[in-house]
């Protein structure tokens, strides 16, 4: 008789794990909190304009492909996948623009614009990437690190490609223009981390998004979400939605099975969960016995990510002329950038990210009409920000940022809105202090120091999704259930 699986969460990681164990023949049981799945990826309509909860840029769509391949399967027949020419539109505080792609004429172009001399040094940079990239992703993104030996056998070559540098550090080793050396060391802030602290094991994003471009899904990230909900459905994956997790029990070394909203329990043989680890290990399991001293610490050291302020909104102007993706730049960066991960403050001269899928998919918005979503990275709830009070005053902040830079008259042409703020990453999605991405990948915090893809505390519970090995963002929670094909045999 088949092993029973409860995996906790439909995050893409949770969803990858259901399929990927199913594959395998384990009796597999997916419970969601929500009556939708998606996790952080949920679908948000209001009116007639349609939002994606949280990611939107997909980078390695193999990772997707191959959990359709898993049964015999071609992920064309469930959803669209299509590439993006321009990859983001990056604007400064002083108007400038930055044209973000895989063209490497555009590129040259664009990175001249700026200083003809860190040309060379971009192409060594992305030269440098791809080594960072052929360990750190290629090597090691699928692999557990459960014990200390292996960690122990990857430091000479880690230490070879300078992860003990920052991201920021290693990017301007070779670009000397700083609106430039913005533009190559963003990416940790895609994935929970301050480019200032964050190791440059992570400029492998850099590469990654060059070797297989920037995609989206048509009808949004949710219908990736669809496709794999329905092809779970086909493979007979039970599905229970509407099912919080309020307990997971356990007993000694195990863990035995979940209690749902409080009520009904369900034994199973193995627990994964696509949820916050930290969270969990606080708040999920009621008996700490099994916790010891190294555990206890690694729990109370640990440094969360940034917490985000995301505004959906629908414009019945339609701004034609601005990017699928728009990353802007404040005056400042490394000052913003510590007032939000150390001081946790806030600050009148945000930065954001702001997402346009009509420019890309019309289907979004009604006709001559525009969705958007803005997400502005701020503190965590650490910082005890009230978000009651300043959730308000904070939206009519960033209106008027884009009404003065990006989108002109936004003010005026807003017909649908709300937003969300660390409260709901909180509340909703269960992070531990509102963080967006779990716990910030610091190299005192990847690979074997973050939290393990099979629990130190619990042989049978396992994790999968941001605050595990590889990380957070779309790649790095597909590999993390791909880490589970090693561990499950």
């Amino acid at each position: 008789m088949a092993k029973k699986i409860i995996v906790i969460g439909s995050g893409f990681g949770g969803l990858a794990a259901s399929l990927r164990l199913k594959a395998k023949g384990y009796d597999v049981t997916l419970v969601e909190k929500h009556p939708d799945l998606g996790g952080r990826a949920r679908v948000f309509r209001k009116g007639n304009f349609i939002y994606d909860g949280g990611p939107t840029v997909i980078t390695a769509p193999y990772l997707l492909e191959e959990l359709f391949s898993l049964f015999n399967k071609k992920i064309t027949n469930y959803v669209k996948i299509v590439p993006l020419d321009l990859w983001y539109r990056f604007v400064f505080s002083d108007g400038q623009t930055f044209d973000y792609s895989g063209d490497e004429v555009s590129m040259e172009k664009e990175v001249k614009k700026f200083s003809d001399r860190d040309f060379e040094g971009y192409n060594n940079l992305v030269n440098f990437t791809e080594k960072i990239f052929n360990k750190g992703f290629t090597d090691l993104s699928d692999k557990p690190f459960n014990n200390i030996a292996f960690m122990l056998k990857q430091i000479p070559s880690l230490l070879s490609l300078k992860s003990y540098k920052s991201v920021y550090q290693l990017v301007s080793k070779y670009i000397s223009n700083e609106k430039l050396r913005r533009v190559f060391s963003m990416h940790p802030l895609l994935v929970g981390g301050n480019p200032f602290t964050t190791t440059s094991i992570y400029t492998l994003i850099l590469f990654l998004e060059k070797k297989w471009g920037i995609h989206y899904s048509m009808g949004g990230t949710g219908n990736v979400v669809l496709a794999l909900e329905k092809l779970m459905k086909e493979e007979n994956i039970e599905i229970i939605k509407d099912a919080e997790v309020t307990e997971i029990i356990s007993s000694d070394s195990k863990v035995q099975g979940v209690k749902i909203n409080n009520s009904n329990v369900i034994n199973c043989d193995f627990i994964i969960c696509n949820s916050d680890p930290p969270n969990v290990y606080q708040n999920l399991i009621k008996s700490k016995n099994n916790y010891n001293l190294l555990f206890k610490q690694k729990m109370k050291r640990m440094d969360y990510s940034m917490g985000l302020f995301v505004y959906y909104f629908g414009s019945k102007k339609q701004y034609n002329n601005v990017a699928h993706h728009t990353i802007y730049f404040g005056k400042s960066y490394e000052k913003h950038l510590d007032k939000i991960f150390e001081k946790k403050v806030l600050s009148q001269d945000i930065s954001y990210y702001l997402h346009r899928p009509s420019a890309t998919d019309p289907n979004m918005s009604p006709e001559n009409q525009d969705a958007f979503y803005v997400l502005v990275p701020v503190p965590n709830n650490l910082s005890n920000i009230n978000w009651s009070v300043e959730g308000e005053k904070f939206k009519n902040l960033i209106l008027d940022k884009m009404d003065k830079s990006v989108l002109p008259g936004i003010k005026q042409n807003v017909v649908s809105d709300f937003y969300l703020t660390p409260d709901y990453f909180e509340k909703d999605l269960a992070t531990l202090h509102g963080s967006g991405f779990s716990i910030q990948p610091k190299f005192s915090q990847s690979a074997y120091f973050r939290f393990h893809n099979q629990s130190e505390v619990f042989n049978n519970l396992y994790f999968v999704g941001a605050g595990t090995h590889p990380g957070a963002g779309m790649p790095g929670v597909l590999s993390s259930a791909k880490v589970l094909d090693r561990l499950f045999k």
